[in-house]
């Protein structure tokens, strides 16, 4: 008999307060208040991933 691992693609989401007071973001608070929007929620790799296309956009040329 072969049992096969489920592999589940929920991923835990936060909301825009609860990432706003998280530890692992408290030193980019300022750009997340902004980036974020009220009621939506979002995983840390959608936040990791709005963090890092907002830095590229800002480079200077």
């Amino acid at each position: 008999m072969v049992t096969r691992e489920k592999k589940t693609t929920d991923k835990v989401v936060f909301t825009k307060n609860t990432i706003l007071h998280s530890q692992k973001y408290s030193n980019r608070r300022d750009l997340l208040s902004v980036l974020l929007e009220d009621g939506k929620t979002y995983t840390k790799d959608q936040v990791d991933a709005l963090i890092e296309n907002f830095m590229k956009k800002g480079k200077v040329k």
